[in-house]
C-alpha cells in the first residue's frame, strides 16, 4: 500500500506556483479573499497551496481568536477549501488587517512510502486502510532500532483515505449533497515560524470535483 507524504523541503517564494504552506494564495482573477463566518467576521488565514492533478486546492483557516471561531467544523464557516484551475492564477491582494498570512512558506516535496507487510501484521484491513497515513508518517525516516523518526517534516499527504476519522464526519457536497472526496492531511509544520495552527491536531482536506467545492475539518 502507497501513502503519498508531503515533505517539508525548505523556504519557497510568497506567490510561487509550488506545494506549499503559507505564502500569498494565487486565485482566478476577481477572487475576493474569504472572511469567517462563524462569530469574528474577520478574514481567514491562508494555509496551503496544493496543486493536485484536478486543480489547486487552496486552504484558509481563521486564527483571529483561535478557539472562539470552530475552525475544526466543516460547517462553521470559519474555514474554505476552493478548488481553482491550473491555469490563470494570480496572487491576491492580501487583506490590511486581521491574521491573514503565516510568518514563512515552506516549500513542500513529496516522497511515496510503500507499507512492508511485516509493518501491518498488528492490523486488520479495515484498520490498515484509515491507519495507512499514521504508519507512513510514523517510519519517515527513521533509523534501524530508532524509536522516532524526524516525523515533524511531515507536512500531511496527499490522496488516499483520512486516518481515523468516522465515517459521520466525512463532509457532504451543500451543492450536489454526495460525501466529498478525500484529498489531503494537513498536519502544523517543523517550527512556530512556519505553523499552521490546528490546534495540536490532524486538519483533513476534501474536495467534490464535480461541483469545484471544498471542505476542511480537523480531528
Amino acid at each position: 500500500m502507497e501513502t503519498t507524504l508531503m515533505i517539508y523541503d525548505g523556504t519557497a517564494p510568497s506567490d510561487s506556483d509550488v506545494p506549499r504552506t503559507g505564502g500569498v494564495p494565487l486565485a482566478p482573477s476577481g477572487f475576493t479573499w474569504p472572511m469567517c463566518g462563524s462569530g469574528c467576521g474577520g478574514p481567514l488565514q491562508f494555509f496551503a497551496h496544493l496543486p493536485v492533478e484536478y486543480g489547486v486546492l487552496s486552504v484558509f483557516v481563521c486564527q483571529n481568536d483561535p478557539g472562539a471561531c470552530e475552525f475544526w467544523d466543516a460547517s462553521s464557516g470559519a474555514n474554505r477549501v476552493y478548488l481553482f484551475p491550473r491555469e490563470g492564477l494570480q496572487p491576491v491582494a492580501v487583506p490590511e488587517t486581521g491574521l491573514t498570512l503565516l510568518p514563512a512558506t515552506s516549500a513542500i516535496r513529496t516522497h511515496v512510502v510503500t507499507l512492508d507487510p511485516e509493518d501491518t501484521d498488528d492490523h486488520d484491513d479495515d484498520e490498515l486502510v484509515s491507519d495507512a497515513y499514521d504508519l507512513a508518517r510514523s517510519g519517515w525516516k527513521r533509523e534501524p532500532e530508532e524509536r522516532f523518526g524526524k516525523q515533524r517534516e511531515v507536512l500531511g499527504s496527499l490522496a488516499g483515505s483520512p486516518s481515523y476519522l468516522e465515517d459521520d464526519r466525512l463532509p457532504a457536497c451543500p451543492f450536489c449533497v454526495g460525501t466529498m472526496e478525500f484529498a489531503a492531511h494537513l498536519e502544523e509544520g517543523v517550527s512556530s515560524q512556519t505553523a499552521m495552527n490546528l490546534g495540536g491536531q490532524l486538519g483533513y482536506v476534501f474536495v467534490c470535483r464535480a461541483c469545484s467545492e471544498g471542505a476542511f475539518l480537523t480531528d
